[in-house]
């Protein structure tokens, strides 16, 4: 059984966002964010559509400068991409010339791993995510979840302490995302990586996560944060995961108001 919510908050702090604004072409996108995230700990950024999530996760992981403040991790201020900091988007990016095996060997031999040892830990994350059977097959030749599993594979073949996860299930169908969702609380708890993943769903959000980030509009911030106190598996049904998906819905709906597409 995983750990509880109260464990995580036990736990070094791993990432700081500290005093962090961005804006774009004079346009706050983001307002003076302050928030620390537990060492393997899960975290999911929730909210409507132009809050912020993304780029607050694209400031994690270094591709975007903050314009004021800074983001640190493991006491060290972000200055641009590392291989420390994993990322999964939702569009795959996988490379559809490479095979499944080839595309998660990419990490380890851009850092120039010997090709018998590449080749080990390629199989092995194949092997966590479940595809160890179609490591021959080209990009066309998976299914959309496959793909995801493979770029979670990819991901996780560079070693990174910091999984980062843009939507990575939002063009799924529901069933494969849910079982996806599923194999992805299996993985954390095996790899114990530091977890930051956005979704725009609050079911999902409540089944994976520690603690939830529920992000306010104009411009984008924190509205509030939530740890999760509920043991998993979690049960989508139970009053609790119920009571809780009602209170979170009323948070977004409120940010969703003021964009005014209600």
């Amino acid at each position: 059984m995983l750990a509880a919510a109260s464990a995580a908050a036990k736990a070094r702090t791993k990432i700081r966002i500290e005093a962090v604004s961005k804006s774009y072409n004079g346009k706050p996108a983001l307002s003076r964010v302050d928030l620390e995230l537990a060492e393997n700990s899960f975290t999911c950024l929730l909210g409507p559509s132009g809050c912020g999530k993304s780029t607050l996760l694209n400031m994690i992981a270094g591709f975007v400068p903050p314009t004021t403040g800074q983001v640190v991790i493991d006491d060290t201020a972000v200055a641009g991409a590392s291989a420390d900091r994993g990322v999964v988007f939702q569009e795959y990016a996988l490379f559809p010339w490479r095979t499944a095996l080839a595309n998660v060997e990419f990490g380890p031999l851009m850092r120039r791993k010997p090709p018998a040892q590449r080749r080990a830990l390629a199989r092995h994350y194949l092997e966590l995510v479940g595809l160890q059977a179609h490591e021959a097959k080209y990009p066309t030749e998976l299914s959309g979840g496959m793909k995801q599993r493979v770029a979670i594979a990819r991901a996780l073949a560079n070693g990174p302490s910091v999984l980062l996860m843009d939507e990575p299930f939002g063009a799924l169908d529901a069933q494969t995302r849910e079982v996806l969702q599923e194999e992805l609380l299996r993985i954390w708890e095996q790899e114990r990586k530091t977890v930051v993943f956005v979704t725009h769903s609050i079911s999902e959000a409540i089944f994976l996560a520690d603690r939830i980030v529920v992000m306010a509009t104009l411009p984008g911030s924190i509205k509030e944060v939530i740890d999760v106190p509920l043991l998993h598996p979690r049960d989508r049904s139970g009053p609790e995961f119920v009571a809780m998906e009602r209170s979170i819905k009323q948070l977004v709906r409120e940010e969703v108001q003021k964009l005014g597409v209600m």
